[in-house]
């Protein structure tokens, strides 16, 4: 459905209005938490591939813990569990333990041993408070390692992703888990602003976000990150082939002593030393997932708002609301969908666009349709008044014309009586084509499809012309027409509607009052304004009537007491002419005095007499 420019340019502001809100809404942190949920949901959908797990975990588990003397002996038992899996040689080892403090002079040696018995070691480190300075493992520690890896996650109740960088002022490392690939397959990291490149291994991780690499967690149904605790090495020291070719995460998982546990996207709580295993795995098996650039989430929400405007610019009804339903679920089901591919799609900002615009656009077109609706219900009741027009205008005319008609094909009348009818008829048939044009004109008026012609004319020669034509109608009920004075002013505006207001005036004033009485005329100038009058002895209105008076079809009291037919559309269309000439109208009259109609019309400059310069 086409709609004119200017509504275009209304329904498009109001697309373009919403997209952007759409947008802006889409930064709000309320979004932000309903793409963390969305997020968790795809997460928990979605199925990935089986892989095979390249990490393994060595656990200080509660068993091991409490079997082992508890938190005062921490790097012994660290100690001992490497020791128990350096004869499986590991791919490498990252300890997920600060090994800051200076600690027992016993239990440290015996770690800087262990350290030196296992491969490619990567230590922990730690932002100190306030992020100027790190917290790092003691010398004799650090120079057993083949790097230190700091052990931040992202700051969130659920762990959806690590930072591969964190840095002071003058310090930067890498996160433990990418120390941890890196030191396995002896390999460089070099940096480009958007990702790191590790080997052959390509990681999505911008600068621009602090590195932060979302984190894939083996889902459930599927074998886990293979986990043996201390303990259990002890009692099975077979146990410690599982480790072969494998990169071990060492560290505490007691629930007593870990304080990094975090909830993860499938609902489960993890602890630190999971969560870099966890991010290991995502590097190694390189099942990455990224964010969405920016163009494509702005362009897949700016689809989705042409998609809107479109629909309901071209359909309407049930057809449109099936297409915006359409449109709807895709917008919720383009993130998943998006998912599946490895790509994190905002779901606030694709969702709020889709539903905002979709909801402006069916609004617009309600509105739109109501609005032609109403146009269309007036243009009928405009319609059905015409016809009431016309009935009630040309009954007169047509009148006269069939009755002298009729008597010029009864009886033989003689010449000049035929002649007298024959003119008659001619006048009749000329009188009903002006009032034809006029009743065109007004509606071409009404609908705004004309001008009003510009001729000068003065009141004298308006009232005049209506005078003569009434007369007689009101030599029928011998009714005095009394003309008084009038001022010379000049009026400019359509001279043959003008006609037809005044001469309205002046023939319901004959109509509506009793025989034998005096229907005046008068004016007089006040300022800029010429005041025209007809004045009557009819039986008069009350003041209730004369408040409704100009409404289309309303029919007063006077016209049912008269016995005159009427439809109550000649004052109506009366005050129309006049207020398109910039004039008003105005109705003195009270019951059993008659009643006085005003018509003050702008003046002009006088009219220049012949030959005047």
């Amino acid at each position: 459905m086409r709609r004119p420019s200017r509504h275009n340019a209304v329904y498009i502001g109001l697309l373009a209005g919403s997209f952007l809100a759409a947008l802006v809404a889409g930064w709000t942190s309320l979004a932000v938490e309903i793409d963390n949920a969305a997020y968790d949901v795809m997460y928990r959908l979605y199925r990935p591939p089986h892989w095979q797990t390249q990490s393994i975990l060595l656990a200080i588990d509660e068993g091991t813990l409490k079997e082992s003397g508890g938190v005062s002996a921490l790097r012994r038992t660290l100690a001992e569990g490497l020791e128990r899996v350096a004869s499986a040689r590991p791919r490498a080892v990252a300890i997920d333990m600060i090994l800051s403090d200076p600690g027992d002079p016993a239990d440290n040696a015996r770690l800087e041993k262990a350290l030196a018995a296992v491969p490619n070691v990567v230590l922990s480190c730690d932002l100190l408070p306030g992020g100027e300075a790190w917290d790092d493992p003691l010398p004799r520690f650090r120079q057993r390692a083949a790097a230190v890896g700091h052990v931040h996650a992202n700051p969130d109740v659920v762990s959806r992703a690590v930072p591969l960088e964190k840095a002071t002022a003058r310090d930067r490392r890498w996160a433990l888990a990418l120390e941890a690939y890196r030191a396995a397959r002896k390999a460089e990291v070099l940096e480009s602003p958007r990702d790191l490149l590790v080997g052959d291994r390509l990681i999505p991780a911008a600068r621009s976000d602090a590195r932060a690499m979302l984190v894939r967690y083996v889902p459930p149904g599927m074998a886990p990150i293979p986990h043996v605790s201390v303990k259990e090495l002890k009692q099975q020291p077979a146990l410690a082939a599982r480790f072969t070719g494998k990169t071990v995460f060492a560290g505490v998982t007691a629930q007593t002593a870990a304080r990094d546990r975090m909830m993860t996207p499938y609902q489960r709580s993890a602890v630190g030393l999971e969560i870099h295993a966890s991010a290991f795995e995502t590097i190694a098996q390189g099942m990455f997932l990224r964010p969405a650039p920016e163009w494509l989430a702005l362009s897949v929400c700016l689809l989705l708002a042409a998609g809107a405007g479109l629909t309901f610019f071209f359909l309407a009804g049930w057809p449109a609301y099936l297409v915006a339903g359409c449109i709807l679920g895709a917008a919720h089901l383009a993130p998943y969908w998006a998912f599946t591919r490895n790509v994190v799609l905002p779901y606030s900002p694709t969702v709020s666009t889709a539903w905002l615009c979709l909801v402006v656009a069916g609004g617009y077109q309600y509105l739109a349709v109501r609005r032609r609706l109403g146009r269309s219900e007036a243009e009928r009741v405009r319609y059905q008044q015409a016809m009431h027009f016309v009935t009630h205008e040309m009954r007169t005319p047509l009148t006269a014309i069939q009755g002298s008609s009729e008597l010029m094909g009864r009886y033989n009348l003689p010449e000049d009586k035929r002649k007298q009818i024959a003119a008659l008829i001619n006048s009749e048939s000329k009188r009903l084509a002006r009032m034809i044009e006029i009743f065109l004109s007004v509606e071409r008026l009404g609908a705004g499809q004309m001008e009003l012609k510009q001729e000068r004319f003065t009141a004298p020669e308006l009232v005049a012309s209506c005078v003569e034509r009434m007369r007689t109608l009101a030599d029928r009920k011998q009714i005095r027409v009394v003309v008084e004075a009038l001022p010379e002013a000049s009026l400019t505006g359509d001279r043959e509607l003008m006609e037809y207001a005044v001469y309205n005036l002046l023939t319901n004033a004959v109509k509506y009052s009793p025989a034998q009485t005096t229907v005046t005329v008068s004016g007089k100038r006040e300022s800029d304004r010429v005041c025209l009058s007809v004045k009557d002895e009819g039986i008069g209105m009350d003041q209730a009537e004369v408040k409704k008076i100009f409404q289309k079809f309303y029919r007063t009291r006077r016209a049912e007491q008269s016995g005159e037919a009427g439809t109550g559309i000649g004052l109506s269309i009366v005050e129309q002419i006049v207020s398109e000439h910039g004039g008003t109208v105005e109705v003195a009259s009270s019951p059993g005095r008659g009643s006085c109609f005003t018509v003050a019309l702008p003046a002009q400059a006088p009219v220049a007499a012949a030959g005047q310069n």
